[in-house]
């Protein structure tokens, strides 16, 4: 399933780049339904940050959803690639258990513009299951959208701190 979002935020691309590589950011942000993320690697240069967490849903699934995960906890692993010279980068998504049936990935890039930042992110969420794929992407990406709202005014909070 296709989605997209867009984000302003108060500050500069790279002010916004640094956060969305931060790993302390990550570990102070509360998303609803998903666990506080183990920091699994981050890694930056002057020319690319790279982060890479892993979460657990710990929220309520439907009967679809559990069927389909069966006695597996659902955990993904969430990637944020910065390319710093260009202002844009990739979040990609999978899960723990089997990449090939739940994955995802978004391109965003980062705008300056008048002395804020936009985030123009367009990705697709893949889960792999003949019949009841699709269903089960349209009850998930809603709330991973959710989790980016969130995350960009939490990035807004953290650059207002900063000031």
């Amino acid at each position: 399933m296709q989605f997209e979002a867009e984000h302003w935020f108060n500050g500069s691309p790279r002010a916004v780049a640094t956060l969305m590589t931060n790993p302390q950011f990550y570990e102070s942000l509360a998303l609803p339904d998903v666990s506080k993320p183990e920091v699994l690697e981050t890694n930056a240069d002057d020319q690319r940050s790279r982060l890479r967490l892993r979460y657990e849903f710990i929220g309520g699934l439907d009967a679809t959803a559990r069927r389909l995960i069966g006695g597996n906890r659902l955990a993904w692993i969430q990637e944020v690639v910065v390319e710093h010279v260009a202002a844009d980068g990739e979040v990609t998504y999978s899960s723990v258990a089997d990449t090939r049936r739940l994955r995802g990935s978004a391109h965003f890039d980062l705008q300056a513009n008048n002395g804020r930042c936009v985030r123009r992110l367009k990705g697709e969420l893949v889960v792999a299951v003949p019949l009841i794929g699709p269903r089960v992407e349209q009850k998930i990406v809603p709330g991973m959208l959710r989790r980016l709202d969130i995350e960009a005014e939490a990035i807004n909070n953290a650059l207002a701190e900063n000031r």
